[in-house]
């Protein structure tokens, strides 16, 4: 049985993404379905490089090339052991194939191929406005993920690394342990004295300010000090350094004061760290009106 005879329409249509705002296959899909090995498809491209222009054909980026492999199922070709990200190429450089793999099953299996580009134009047409909402939303995950990702990089490298902390950042639901690890460093990071603005303070937050160095000073400034919070705070510095907590009426933010001198503020409570999604940033020079007015 020939090749093409056995490449269903719907196989075919399953290995086309959407990449750069173009329909393309992978070049181990086009293998695979040409019956080649990927190296021996990509060589043929090198040697008649001039009918493949960037139109027709391009590089993924490591970006690309990881949110295919983590979205989609592709074929055993681009699941490692590559040396090189894959090439993917459009209606027109998988035209231009079937003459430089010069033999007929590659001729009928492109056919095959255009066929099914042919086919998925015509659902894209009809069912344009529901796969325009769909595509916009699946990019903008992509590009969410891509650069959520990049930044959590770069952050925690620095904090593993011992570099200066970061001024600013994200923290999503479920990254308790990061967000906590995060506020834990800032707190190890004080060199004489520890201040903290939280309208809801418990046990949690006196556990976090064991972690300060020997001889730094602490004091929380909280909206209510319920009876709970008297007896936690008694038993803690009956073991600890002592904290020193205030009533304090005229804040509605979270601030955290490192040695009187860096005011990081915070989108949550310390002592909901990471039970949902919020924002830190480090004051620059406005950190010193904001001390004044303290």
């Amino acid at each position: 049985m020939e090749k093409n005879e056995i490449v269903k329409l719907e196989a075919v249509e399953r290995k086309i993404f959407t990449v750069r705002d173009v329909q393309v296959m992978l070049d181990s899909d086009l293998a695979e379905l040409y019956g080649v090995e990927t190296k021996i498809l990509n060589q043929a491209v090198k040697r008649n490089k001039e009918r493949f222009p960037d139109e027709f054909m391009f590089q993924l980026t490591t970006e690309e090339n990881d949110c295919l492999r983590s979205h989609f199922v592709t074929s055993k070709g681009n699941k490692g052991g590559r040396r090189y990200l894959p090439y993917v190429f459009n209606e027109q450089g998988i035209a231009m194939l079937a003459g430089v793999l010069k033999s007929d099953i590659a001729v009928k299996i492109s056919i095959k191929i255009i066929n099914a580009f042919v086919a998925m134009r015509k659902f894209i047409l009809s069912n344009g406005q529901l796969f325009q909402r769909l595509h916009e939303v699946e990019k903008k995950q992509l590009e969410h993920q891509i650069i959520t990702d990049q930044k959590f990089e770069q952050v925690f490298k620095a904090l593993e690394s011992g570099d200066a902390l970061p001024k600013q950042g994200i923290f999503f639901e479920g990254q308790v342990f990061d967000a906590y690890k995060f506020v834990s460093d800032l707190i190890r990071k004080a060199k004489k004295s520890i201040i903290l603005i939280d309208n809801y303070v418990d046990d949690s937050v006196l556990t976090l300010f064991t972690k300060r160095k020997k001889g730094v000073s602490a004091r929380i400034f909280t909206k209510v000090i319920t009876k709970q919070l008297a007896l936690d705070l008694k038993k803690h510095n009956e073991q600890y350094p002592e904290i020193i907590i205030q009533e304090f009426k005229d804040a509605h933010d979270r601030f955290l004061i490192i040695d009187n001198k860096d005011v990081y503020h915070f989108g949550a409570s310390l002592k909901d760290l990471g039970k949902k999604m919020f924002a830190f940033s480090k004051f620059g020079k406005q950190a010193l009106k904001i001390l004044e007015r303290l």
